[in-house]
């Protein structure tokens, strides 16, 4: 990093203190300045002067005003202003009070718009200008009030300037950055639709597999007992269309992954045969559980089971981080009909994640259940704690009975 970028770090990370420095070399300068008085006689020449109290005390408010410029910088502008036209009408020999008055001049055009500018600066010359000819011990044409004339009107356009280039700069990093989100967004719409084609084109394939599986396991079944020759064929059938719908799902989901994703599972999905194993390690971490179940014998579809394992996992998760270090949980699984249903139960005191999608965790259980054309309630119960009660059919639509087809 140059040392000019260095600065500018700097600056920007303590404005205040890079501001008490400017006002230190201002008044320097200002009282360098009144030292020294010129002659216009029949040549230029210069000589030495001793200023009055008075002018070095206006000297040292108006640099010490301008430590606050960044902060309210009109009213610093106010303030040099009047020490600037009291130093001409009671200084004599005059002293260059004024330049405080410019750099908050400049102060005030580099932060505001420029019709401001205009009006502020105008007032600013005409005020300074007219106190220093029609107040001053010299004349009105002297070079001292021309000079104060044109000082403030390059302390205004400058700051101008500095604005413009600011409000340039800016824009030019706007557009870009803009067009930067414009390039990813259109990025990640074009890879949205070829995923969705994809997709579809999956959805088809996998689709016209299942169903030949579908009819020749049926023809296998029917011709079983009286021409096993074609139930085997039909079986081989089976076999072959199964290999080519796995092949086509393998080779499309390799295409849908992304290069950071994980790889694929080996071991099969959980489920509520690993429900001992979940609240293990729950009570390991301190949670005290109590589980009951009530769905002996019953077989889930791998959809169903996984949900259920989740469900409990998430809301046991949850009670761990919102229910409080001395809170009991309750995990129930019960067969109810056509339906399994998983109810989660809390003492805790602690607030859960709100149920109009506060917090993800709910939004995924709802996701879930949801796919599967279950219901999902949760909420806090009475008396204290929270509940989480799903309901999960245990058929799919077409194990009743509809053609999947």
């Amino acid at each position: 990093m140059s040392t000019l970028a260095r600065a500018r770090c700097q600056a920007k990370a303590h404005p205040l203190a890079m501001d008490a420095v400017l006002a230190t070399a201002v008044l320097v300068c200002m009282v360098a300045g009144s030292f020294v008085e010129p002659r216009h006689r029949d040549s230029v020449s210069w000589a030495l002067r001793t200023p009055d109290p008075l002018s070095l005390l206006l000297m040292t408010l108006g640099a010490a005003a301008l430590v606050f410029r960044r902060r309210a910088p009109m009213t610093v502008l106010a303030v040099t202003g009047a020490l600037s036209v009291i130093e001409s009408v009671t200084g004599d020999p005059r002293t260059p009070v004024a330049m405080s008055a410019v750099i908050a001049l400049y102060t005030v055009a580099s932060t505001t718009d420029r019709p401001t500018t205009w009006r502020v600066g105008l007032l600013t010359m005409t005020v300074l200008t007219g106190a220093a000819m029609a107040a001053g011990p010299l004349p009105w044409y002297a070079q001292e009030n021309l000079g104060i004339f044109a000082w403030t009107g390059i302390g205004a356009t400058a700051g101008d300037a500095v604005r413009s280039r600011r409000a340039f700069v800016q824009a030019i990093r706007e557009r870009a950055e803009k067009a930067e989100r414009t390039r990813e967004e259109e990025a990640r719409r074009r890879v949205a639709e070829e995923r969705l084609r994809i997709a579809r084109d999956l959805h088809d394939v996998v689709a016209h597999h299942i169903a030949l599986v579908n009819v020749q396991a049926g023809v296998a079944a029917h011709v079983m007992d009286k021409r096993p020759d074609q139930a085997k064929e039909a079986l081989a059938h089976v076999r072959e269309a199964s290999r080519s719908a796995l092949n086509e799902l393998r080779a499309t989901v390799g295409l849908l992954r992304q290069s950071g994703d994980p790889e694929a599972p080996t071991e099969p999905a959980p489920g509520l045969d690993r429900l001992d194993e979940l609240t293990g390690t729950f009570r390991s971490a301190g949670l005290h559980i109590e589980v009951a179940r009530a769905d002996q014998g019953t077989s889930l579809p791998a959809a169903v089971d996984l949900a259920a394992y989740r469900i409990i996992q998430e809301a046991l998760t949850n009670v761990q981080k919102h229910a409080g270090p001395q809170a009991k949980a309750e995990v129930s699984v019960v067969r109810v009909g056509p339906n399994i249903e998983i109810t989660v139960l809390d003492d805790g005191s602690g607030e859960h994640e709100t149920q109009d999608g506060g917090g993800h965790g709910l939004l995924g259980m709802r996701e879930r259940v949801t796919a599967l054309r279950g219901t999902l309630t949760t909420g806090p119960r009475y008396g204290g704690g929270f509940r989480v009660h799903a309901i999960l059919p245990v058929k799919n639509r077409t194990s009743t009975g509809e053609d999947p087809a």
